[in-house]
């Protein structure tokens, strides 16, 4: 059986074997460098065709260990319809151990399987894509969740790793720009390095100023928009009145904030059901009211208009993480290999492909 691209398999008639490629990390960054506000759009484009009801998104798995009790890997699979139709699953661990080691708290994989055959035509590394679909994702709800409010003009970064490094370019190559930055981390070591690397970033205008702050209490009194990009595994912000300025909140790491700080702000999510378990705080706050009334909508539900933001209260956007947007990402970066004639094929991957040998 003759090998073709997943894109000419579709329109041959005839179903064939795509053939199977390896992206790497050096590929996957060259195919999104730069590329802030196509990859916003697209994300876009995909929670509209989630919302439609275009896409299969199955609960995520979570693979835990006894002996590990903070390390996981999960599995995200997913299919999305439209013109760029895939299916896959992206497999992403996280570590917080080996970060003392030097070594990346997360990696990750993401198999692109071919609409028609299913058999997996790509492996793509995958922490820079994970990375930049959430990264995508909060520049986008920054953007939707604060039209009809004062737009913020002072951010502050709970949190100093990658994906708060990710969300402030982004955020910079949407055209977002801030008087004042905050940063704090557990980590004064971390901190300090995201505040180099904030000081050092074409992305960070001069006129910002800077500031690492010595308590979550100072960061977020001080900002307008607050980002928390964490590990936490339980909420460890307890205190309403820390709010009382009414910012827009990204909480990207789902386990921050405490269930009554969610149940006195506007509460929006990427997917309700999804959002709604593995004890999250929005998950804790539905355990403590006994319902889902204290969510106001999806970030779909927004873009779309049928939800309007109030502009007088906290306003909290907790995403889950789709694997759709994985996806969306993935293909792109795909394609964009393919264009460039690099793709890199594993030549007789798949060894058995005749029914009886």
């Amino acid at each position: 059986m003759t090998t073709v691209s997943p894109t000419e398999a579709q329109s041959a008639g005839p179903l064939a074997v795509p053939p199977f490629a390896v992206i790497s990390g050096a590929q996957v960054q060259q195919a999104l460098r730069g590329r802030e506000q196509q990859l916003t759009d697209l994300v876009e484009a995909t929670y509209r065709l989630h919302g439609e009801g275009a896409s299969v998104n199955p609960p995520s798995y979570f693979l835990r260990f006894p002996d590990r009790p903070s390390a996981r890997i999960i599995a995200l699979p997913a299919s999305i319809g439209g013109e760029a139709a895939v299916d896959g699953l992206k497999w992403i661990s996280s570590f917080p151990a080996n970060v003392a080691a030097g070594v990346p708290r997360a990696s990750a994989v993401l198999i692109l399987n071919d609409h028609d055959t299913g058999y997996p035509f790509a492996c793509l590394e995958s922490s820079i894509i994970s990375a930049s679909r959430t990264a995508a994702s909060a520049a986008l709800a920054a953007d939707r969740l604060s039209r009809g409010r004062e737009r913020p003009t002072r951010i502050g970064f709970f949190g100093t790793g990658l994906i708060a490094r990710y969300i402030h370019t982004f955020l910079a190559g949407t055209g977002w720009s801030f008087e004042q930055i905050g940063v704090h981390d557990l980590s004064a070591e971390s901190a300090a390095g995201f505040r180099t690397y904030l000081e050092q970033s074409e992305q960070s205008q001069a006129k910002a100023g800077i500031t690492v702050h010595d308590s979550p209490e100072q960061l977020i009194r001080c900002s307008d928009l607050v980002v928390f990009a964490t590990i936490a595994g339980k909420p460890h912000i307890t205190e309403a009145s820390w709010f009382d300025h009414h910012p827009l909140v990204l909480h990207i790491s789902l386990r921050d904030l405490a269930p009554e700080i969610l149940l006195a702000s506007a509460n929006f999510v990427d997917d309700i059901e999804h959002c709604l378990k593995a004890e999250t705080s929005p998950h804790l706050a539905e355990r403590l009211t006994g319902g889902r009334r204290f969510l106001n909508g999806t970030l779909d539900d927004v873009i779309a208009g049928r939800v309007a933001v109030p502009p007088d209260r906290t306003v909290v956007f907790s995403p889950f993480g789709l694997g759709v947007l994985d996806l969306a990402v993935g293909k792109y970066v795909y394609d964009e290999v393919a264009r460039s004639g690099r793709l890199h094929i594993i030549e007789d991957f798949f060894h058995e492909l005749r029914r009886y040998g």
